[in-house]
């Protein structure tokens, strides 16, 4: 770095002071290499006058306890390193800036005068005898600074959620560390928390403003309390179906910062094989995987899916229960168009539903497929002669391979951790009372991304009238 005259220094800052150029222009003018050392000759003329200017030439020292105040009353106030280097009249901000960076690296032990030379090799008793008092008013200050560290971090995890429940991360840290300034010095927070001053005075600025999202995030709030399992992807179809356009990723933050992600989904992993190779008469695999129709009515898949409920006997004993849901859904609009629920795995059940189903899809104008799996109620005499006597093509998944059928598969996924999973029920009835309102919830308000964030119920109707 160059170094300049007290004479230049001078003609510089009054050429700042008569308010004609700034500090950029000035840089320029005289090819200063940075801004901030015309400030800093500002800053000492305006302290000092024209002696802040003129180089020492002499090898200033400063004790150990000028370091330490120095160092705290940083860390203790917001004033900035230029300014206290003024205040203080040290040579530059770098050397303050120094001693606070060793500061809190090894703490006081930073600050103390390093010893020149060799140490005699034979100490006195004298020597001796003070080195021990030393070493225990050391120990005695650790063991002091940990207690207080151990105090601050105590105090910092049990307002974590009190104080900044919905706050990010430099934000909560800084939140939590102004609601702990009445029990502690601000330094020993930051220093513990590990959060630079500056950040913290960056938030403090802030803690009062208003939230620019206030509005959204309460319609965010309403959603997910009319529908608790909507995950954030379903809650941006819904605004935007509202009118409301907001980026998606926007929302996704949003509902990460509420807390409000739906954790009922998680992955399970369970190996189970059932095969058995083929068995009785099967229909071919006329569906293909090919679920998507733009013809109401014409494809549809059905499964039989188990449930889990509880009862108390005369005696006090917990028996385990089973019902059996039967549904048939229309891959047009993923809709269940007929359903029957049985405490048992009935032929009637099963020849229930298809008999709603054949009369609710009897408008298709062109031949229906009902797909299903290989069971031995789909391979029932009074199933398949039912089909062939409305001519309507029967096509079933290939053994073993649940992925021919995965519509439906995800259906019961869909059912079952909304409703199922996580949940008791102690009584049929109970459970038969939440299916029946979950698939009436699910064909008339649960808005799909594939539908265009429109329930099956709507979408059909939308169609129908186009």
């Amino acid at each position: 770095m160059a170094k300049y005259s007290a004479e230049f220094k001078c003609k510089v800052v009054q050429e700042y002071l008569n308010g004609h150029i700034g500090y950029t222009a000035l840089t320029k003018k005289y090819d200063i290499p940075s801004p901030k050392c015309i400030q800093e000759w500002v800053g000492k003329y305006r302290r000092m006058g024209k002696d802040g200017l003129q180089r020492s030439r002499k090898n200033e020292t400063y004790s150990f306890q000028f370091k330490v105040n120095a160092v705290e009353l940083y860390l203790s106030t917001e004033i900035s390193y230029q300014e206290l280097a003024l205040r203080l009249n040290l040579k530059s901000a770098g050397l303050l800036a120094n001693w606070v960076q060793r500061y809190r690296a090894v703490g006081i032990e930073g600050l103390k005068p390093q010893r020149k030379g060799r140490r005699p090799k034979v100490p006195d008793k004298a020597s001796i005898t003070s080195e021990c008092n030393i070493n225990q008013d050391e120990k005695l200050k650790q063991l002091e600074e940990e207690n207080l560290k151990l105090r601050i971090e105590v105090a910092y995890f049990k307002r974590t959620e009190e104080i900044a429940p919905g706050a990010s991360g430099t934000e909560a840290k800084a939140r939590i560390a102004h609601s702990l300034r009445g029990s502690f010095k601000l330094k020993d927070i930051l220093a513990v928390i590990k959060l630079p001053k500056a950040t913290y005075m960056y938030w403090q600025q802030r803690f009062d403003r208003k939230n620019p999202d206030a509005e959204l995030e309460a319609k965010i709030k309403a959603i997910r309390q009319s529908d608790k399992d909507f995950g954030y992807r379903r809650i941006w179809g819904k605004l935007r179906k509202e009118g409301l356009l907001v980026n998606r990723k926007k929302v996704q933050r949003l509902v990460q910062k509420l807390r409000l992600q739906v954790k009922a989904f998680s992955h399970k992993s369970r190996k189970y094989s059932s095969y058995k190779g083929t068995v009785g008469r099967i229909a071919s695999n006329r569906l293909r995987r090919r679920f998507d129709t733009c013809i109401p009515h014409q494809k549809i898949t059905t499964d039989t899916t188990e449930f889990k409920y509880y009862e108390m006997d005369t005696n006090g004993n917990i028996l385990t229960r089973k019902a059996y849901l039967d549904p048939f859904l229309d891959l047009y609009n993923r809709e269940i168009i007929s359903f029957s629920i049985t405490k048992r795995p009935s032929s009637q059940g099963i020849m229930s539903a298809l008999d709603k189903a054949i009369a609710i899809t009897s408008d298709c104008p062109y031949r229906r497929t009902f797909h299903s799996d290989q069971g031995w109620a789909y391979q029932m005499g009074s199933y398949v002669g039912r089909l062939k006597e409305e001519r309507l093509f029967q096509s079933m998944s290939r053994k073993g391979t649940c992925l021919d059928n995965s519509v439906m598969e995800n259906f019961f996924g869909l059912l079952k951790q909304e409703i199922y999973y996580g949940h008791t029920y102690h009584s049929f009835e109970e459970l038969e009372r939440a299916i029946r309102h979950y698939i009436t919830y699910y064909n008339k308000h649960r808005i799909k991304a594939k539908l265009g964030w429109l329930s099956p119920v709507d979408y059909r109707l939308r169609h129908a009238a186009a």
